[in-house]
């Protein structure tokens, strides 16, 4: 049960023969442009940092690379009015401490690149490639430090007719839902279409009471005693984020797994009040695994805290729009003993990892809102589970048709495992889809250890 991600069956060809078109700024489409600031909340103040996604298109003989970037820089220019802030700037507000938007319409980053490779020539979408960072653009050599774009695209063709858009983003404009409602947009206006969501774009939706009342202990989260806002010049992180001498290995569990692992968990002693979902079954699974993988004589003592996100937007009273533009997500934590998560049954690590999200009622989300009035911090765990498993940015539709794949860059980081969907999934996000891949770091020891695990459900 379970298998290792088998991976390409050649090598994996890391230079991807890039040459760069042209490089711009394209800026808003409105004719007078307020300039203005606009408000982060807590939680977008902690992510001030660039992420990266790379979506692959099969070659469509009505929509050439160069007519589908023609379409796509004129889609980002009428898009910036809809996302004022995506044109704009990151600044601190020196008199408040606080890191806030400058809409001062200073331009998104469109790349225009071609590549000396096919798709077939690259093969393997989901196995990791170092060469796929040839497909970001992360910097504009022409333009300052205090000028870095929000927002970048890079469009690189393919010899084959196919091409790869690459979006990287500072994480504080959108989280995953939000990029995805983004990118329907994008697609919908490059198709002279209307919007396919009316974004919300009132981040005070999200801001602390005044005053701050922090009315539950918030173990997810590790004060850091820096000043708000601090991180735009530091940017520290509790995560190990070295790389060196780790394997990387995907992990793949097939749709009958995930039977299995519901089945085991639903045959198992429980309280009934836990949802036996893909995600949580998933999930305890792979703390098992993590959690017992580690290189420690006094493992069964020791705690393990697997941390993951989750969407609020729901949970709060009133509920955020769903359409909600900005970063709504909050970190839910399972905290045990190794020796105890060893012993349990499935059934009750699936209880633990639930138990986390039902934790996350209005009153908590708004207490950990409020403790990031009070203090500068950060995820505080063992491991993140990222998932990008059913966020469906495969189902988003552009004039050219659906990306044969979407997946994040992938970077090694020992701390953070990164669940991602199959190829083959048409419909991931809605709950019907196939398997999901696991993309685990660890030292050599520690992988053995978490392969073997792995296979024992």
């Amino acid at each position: 049960m379970g298998a290792v991600y088998q991976g390409p069956q050649l090598a994996l060809i890391d230079d991807l023969m890039i040459t760069i078109q042209s490089s711009k700024l394209i800026f808003s489409g409105q004719e007078h442009h307020e300039r203005k600031s606009m408000f982060l909340s807590n939680i977008d103040q902690v992510l001030n940092f660039d992420v990266q996604t790379i979506h692959f298109f099969t070659a469509n003989p009505d929509f050439p690379p160069e007519t589908a970037a023609e379409k796509l820089a004129m889609a980002l220019q009428k898009l910036q009015v809809t996302y004022e802030f995506l044109s704009g700037r990151m600044k601190m507000n020196e008199e408040t401490g606080r890191l806030e938007f400058d809409c001062n319409n200073a331009g998104v980053g469109f790349v225009v690149a071609s590549s000396g490779r096919s798709l077939d020539e690259i093969g393997d979408l989901v196995y990791p490639n170092p060469g796929f960072e040839q497909l970001v653009t992360k910097t504009l050599e022409s333009l300052s430090p205090g000028s870095h774009p929000l927002c970048i695209v890079q469009m690189t063709s393919f010899k084959c007719g196919g091409f790869a858009m690459a979006v990287q983003t500072n994480h504080a404009t959108f989280d995953g839902l939000s990029f995805k409602h983004f990118l329907q947009n994008l697609g919908a206006i490059a198709g002279d279409k209307p919007l396919a969501v009316t974004p919300c774009n009132d981040r005070e939706l999200l801001a602390a009471r005044s005053p701050p009342r922090v009315t539950f202990p918030h173990p997810e989260l590790l004060d850091l005693n820096t000043a708000l806002g601090q991180e735009a010049q530091s940017n520290p992180n509790v995560f190990d984020n070295s790389t060196s001498d780790l394997d990387l290995k995907a992990f793949h569990l097939s749709p009958d797994d995930l039977l299995d692992l519901k089945a085991k968990a639903n045959a198992g002693p429980t309280s009934g009040k836990a949802r036996i979902t893909g995600f949580n079954v998933v999930s305890a699974h792979i703390w098992r695994c993590k959690a017992l993988s580690f290189d420690s004589e006094k493992n069964q003592e020791r705690d393990s805290t697997l941390l993951y996100a989750i969407d609020i937007r729901r949970r709060l009273s009133p509920p955020l729009p769903a359409e909600f533009a900005g970063n709504a997500v909050l970190t839910a934590y399972a905290t045990a003993k190794c020796g105890d998560i060893e012993e349990a049954p499935l059934s009750r690590l699936v209880e633990t990892v639930a138990e986390g999200a039902a934790r996350m009622t209005d009153m908590y989300a708004r207490s950990a809102i409020d403790w990031g009035e009070l203090n500068k911090g950060f995820p505080n765990g063992e491991f993140l589970i990222s998932s990008w498993w059913r966020l469906g940015f495969n189902e988003v539709e552009y004039p050219w048709g659906k990306p044969k794949y979407s997946c994040p860059l992938v970077y090694r980081r020992k701390d953070i495992i990164l669940l991602f969907p199959d190829i083959e999934d048409g419909s991931a996000s809605s709950g019907n889809g196939g398997g999901v891949n696991v993309l685990v770091a660890l030292p050599h020891k520690e992988m053995v250890k978490f392969e073997s695990l792995f296979y024992k459900f």
